[in-house]
């Protein structure tokens, strides 16, 4: 990411402002001079503040998350649309529909709704439909697409808003402030910049200079989100070489079980040998007394025939 020099803005224009009977009092401290009843920035300023956004552009792009452009002005309408394309980011060109941050999933219903409507012409339903019906149907796919088309991939709120001329989308900008999401906007001598989170101070109305701007900003969405996918990379490496080093441990530990479990068959046939011992030891002890009893009888006898 290489962030304009001095030269480079200035040749953009990125230096005039407004009238000085149009001013904001708050951008008095992005404001270098007054020429002619015409404001100039301090372009110094404008280079420090565009890399401070561009490295926290990054950092958002790095983690996945999805920055909104939204520019409805004709200067800017298709500088936008082709930066934000070429970075795979959602954007607002035509008309900021009223709630698209705040009541988002009414405006995910509409663009479901555009959906089915191409699932409809896919699948034949088209053919069972009066002309009418199917005219009325493909204006309103129109309409759909033209106001909604560019964010029909933007499942949940984005992470971060890029305006150009925060004065003129004042709605956005208060829709962001009310869900805490981080405003990036490019700031000119009439505008308010403390609702923004990260200013750019520039002049807005000049194409070329938003364009040297959203080209700053853009690079630094790519490297972040190819930095992202060398991490993934990585990661998948790691993780496949644990798996490789937990199966090689894994074998030892199956043969210590099997060696253990040969003396317990040992322990359980030593019980088994010795119970035939036990049986001839209880009949001596029956006979014994019996013969003890039969010699006084005998004595007894030989005294009397005596």
């Amino acid at each position: 990411m290489q962030t304009p020099n001095f030269d480079q803005l200035l040749d953009a224009t990125c230096h005039f402002g407004h009238l000085k009977r149009k001013w904001n009092p708050a951008m008095a401290p992005y404001i270098f001079m007054e020429r002619n009843g015409i404001h100039i920035i301090d372009l110094y300023k404008t280079q420090a503040k565009l890399e401070e956004a561009a490295v926290a552009l990054k950092n958002i792009a790095k983690s996945g998350r999805k920055v909104l452009f939204v520019a409805t002005k004709k200067q800017a309408k298709q500088v936008v649309a082709d930066r934000a394309t070429s970075v795979g980011m959602p954007y607002v060109v035509e008309r900021w529909p009223g709630g698209m941050l705040t009541n988002f999933p009414t405006i995910r219903k509409a663009v479901k709704k555009m959906a089915s409507i191409d699932k409809m012409a896919n699948d034949g339903t088209f053919d069972n439909m009066s002309k009418r019906e199917r005219l009325q149907i493909t204006r309103q796919r129109a309409k759909l697409e033209k106001n909604l088309g560019s964010i029909a991939e933007m499942k949940a709120l984005p992470s971060a808003l890029f305006v150009v001329d925060v004065l003129k989308e004042h709605i956005a900008v208060a829709e962001a402030n009310r869900l805490g999401i981080p405003v990036f906007g490019i700031v000119d001598t009439n505008s308010n910049p403390e609702n923004v989170d990260f200013v750019i101070p520039a002049n807005d109305d000049a194409s070329k200079s938003i364009d040297i701007i959203l080209n700053t900003v853009c690079e630094a969405i790519t490297e972040g989100i190819e930095e992202r996918k060398i991490e993934k990379i990585d990661n998948k490496d790691e993780a496949s070489e644990e798996e490789n080093e937990g199966a090689a441990e894994a074998k030892p530990r199956r043969e210590r079980v099997r060696r253990k479990a040969a003396p317990k068959a040992e322990v359980k046939e030593e019980p088994v040998a010795e119970a035939p011992a036990e049986e001839p030891a209880e009949a001596p002890a029956v006979e014994e007394p019996a013969a003890e009893v039969e010699a006084p009888k005998a004595d007894a006898e030989d005294a009397k025939a005596e």
